[in-house]
């Protein structure tokens, strides 16, 4: 199997993993979700052996991802704690439909900048709708609750103010890339030598404490789709449907804004961007 061309219709799953998931796909630091080793990987290449049997485009797999993704937020609209739920289930589909776009394209060797644009359209717009759908999903139960609507606007409000946050935050990173490649730098590996700070600066100590409290990796569709299931079981107990979501929203503005200034500061303490 020197070539795609001579690649089988029906491979089996080690053909699979020594193209789709190489080394250095697996080793990929910022780009592999942390339930990447813990269990993603592992699965996805059995849905990936049903994909590369069809027909499906590597972007179509990455349109059944985007739409999970949005769907999660459609969820999200489904009052107590099964919208949580279904929200959560759907996070963990566009998993694996985000680890098998690429094992698809790696299979058929279709990789492709349009690829690689459609799924961080995807990314992005899932986890600005998200906050989005649950400051809506506390405005509505203020209002069933019979609360005046001068209430119930501001959750909503700093709930589109944390999307766009949540959104630059995922933007920054991406910024680094831009920034790079207009200045002519080479592309930079993913690696952890590569976003290195002095280990004695003050950003150095910071950054190292966040490995020890990673609040930043709450911030993607799987980890806020568990803690809005959470604080949507608290609402139960409590008796008070959306007390808890809402306390959510107003807890993560402040905090989504100074994980941006963090890793704006760590960015630019980097040797990413000299």
């Amino acid at each position: 199997m020197t070539s795609q061309n001579f690649r089988p219709q029906k491979p089996t799953l080690d053909q699979l993993r020594a193209v789709c998931q190489p080394p250095e796909v697996r080793a990929r630091r910022n780009a592999e979700h942390w339930t990447a080793e813990l269990y993603l990987r592992h699965i996805s290449i059995y849905l990936t052996a049903v994909l590369v049997r069809t027909r499906i485009s590597a972007n179509g797999v990455t349109g059944l991802m985007i739409l999970a993704g949005w769907l999660m937020s459609v969820a999200l609209l489904i009052p107590g704690i099964w919208g949580p739920l279904l929200a959560v289930v759907l996070s963990q589909v566009q998993l694996y439909f985000d680890c098998s776009d690429g094992e698809v394209a790696r299979w058929r060797g279709t990789q492709s900048p349009r690829g690689i644009f459609i799924d961080m359209v995807g990314h992005h717009t899932t986890e600005a709708l998200i906050p989005i759908a649950l400051g809506y999903r506390v405005f509505r139960e203020l209002q069933t609750q019979g609360a005046d609507v001068s209430q119930a606007w501001p959750t909503l409000f700093v709930a589109a103010v944390l999307a766009v946050l949540l959104v630059l935050n995922r933007s920054q990173s991406l910024m680094v890339h831009a920034a790079r490649g207009m200045a002519g730098l080479g592309k930079l590996p993913d690696t952890a030598e590569a976003r290195a700070v002095a280990p004695m600066t003050l950003i150095g100590k910071l950054r190292l404490a966040a490995r020890f409290l990673p609040f930043h990796k709450m911030l993607h569709a799987v980890e806020l789709s568990l803690v809005i299931l959470l604080m949507s079981i608290v609402s139960e107990i409590i008796g008070i449907p959306g007390i808890a979501e809402k306390w959510m929203i107003w807890i993560l503005l402040p905090a989504v804004f100074m994980v941006n200034i963090g890793h704006f500061v760590a960015s630019m303490a980097s040797s990413r961007l000299r």
